[in-house]
């Protein structure tokens, strides 16, 4: 049957058209974004995962910062403690050098003060941003510090932090409120000679930071009065400082090998994060190239379809001519 009311041709040439031109609409937009899944009427689990992960790969990025300034702190503090144990060890050999018979002592306590003076320099100067875990000047206790290590995501969908403690009350050397909280300032008790063959318990601190609490002991210094027994409990109370230190300094070497571990782990993970995001919405360029030839093809040969169909509708003014 003939109609030039229905064309029914037409009608399905156009329709075939239509189909096309929206196929190579969605086609057109995933070559132009990039994505395969760009909102979530195109796959609506598929971009709730990747928005969610994207999320997630922000907060490790913040993460990464965080753990990238806790690295520079803990780094100032471990230089600062590498410097004190050279200081502290230089002190120890001035009081070695004072125990010798006919040295000069003031002058050998002359040199003790300098280094004195470096060990409360290297104290206050090793601060990076406001945050000094060497030396303290505030009433409260030096507290623990958390590094901000990693952010986490259970399988219920609740969310964590994970933390690098680090207390702050081991690296203290020097204490102004309370000289017992710094490993400089603070009372160490030694067994020294007494002169007749036994031990008598004596205490002895390094630096006197004029704390609000000081300490009770004797200060670390030598004249030309400074018996060989007093030398001798400094000498001691000098190898435990120097213990204390070396303590600290590999509790924080360990902290710092731990931060540029989970530096590279976190790099990783947000690599493989947006891997597996990639896989989900990224668009295949190459088929995508691919399809849209196709279809360009397609849309040619629907266009000469309905051009066919209208014409036959034409054709049929010919049946009436005479």
């Amino acid at each position: 049957m003939t109609s030039i009311i229905t064309n029914t041709g037409a009608l399905a040439a156009l329709q075939t058209l239509r189909s096309v031109n929206q196929n190579m609409e969605q086609v057109q937009a995933r070559i132009s974004s990039g994505y395969r899944v760009e909102t979530a009427a195109d796959n609506a689990a598929y971009w709730s995962i990747a928005t969610t992960m994207r999320s997630d790969n922000k907060a490790l990025s913040t993460v990464q910062d965080a753990l990238g300034l806790g690295a520079a702190t803990t780094d100032t503090a471990y230089t600062g403690l590498d410097s004190a144990i050279k200081v502290v060890d230089q002190i120890k050999s001035k009081i070695t050098a004072a125990s010798q018979p006919g040295v000069d002592k003031t002058k050998i306590n002359k040199e003790i003060e300098q280094l004195k003076n470096q060990l409360s320099s290297i104290s206050e100067s090793a601060s990076f941003s406001g945050e000094n875990w060497l030396f303290n000047k505030d009433s409260a206790n030096p507290g623990v510090k958390n590094i901000v290590a990693s952010f986490n995501r259970a399988s219920d969908g609740a969310v964590s932090l994970t933390t690098l403690a680090f207390d702050t009350a081991t690296s203290t050397l020097i204490d102004t409120e309370d000289a017992q909280r710094g490993v400089l300032t603070m009372d160490w008790t030694v067994d020294q000679p007494d002169g007749s063959g036994g031990t008598v318990a004596a205490d002895y601190f390094l630096i006197n930071a004029d704390s609000a609490s000081g300490a009770s002991g004797t200060e670390i210094a030598i004249s030309n009065t400074t018996s060989a027994e007093d030398l001798a409990g400094m000498l001691s109370a000098t190898e435990k400082i120097l213990q204390r230190l070396t303590d600290s300094a590999s509790a924080l070497g360990a902290i710092t090998s731990r931060i540029d571990m989970q530096e590279q782990f976190v790099s990783t993970l947000m690599d493989a994060i947006d891997t597996g995001i990639g896989r989900l919405v990224d668009a295949d360029m190459n088929e995508e190239s691919t399809r849209l030839k196709a279809l360009q093809t397609q849309q040619q040969l629907a266009i000469q379809s309905l051009s066919i169909a209208n014409t036959n509708a034409q054709n049929i003014l010919q049946l009436f001519q005479q």
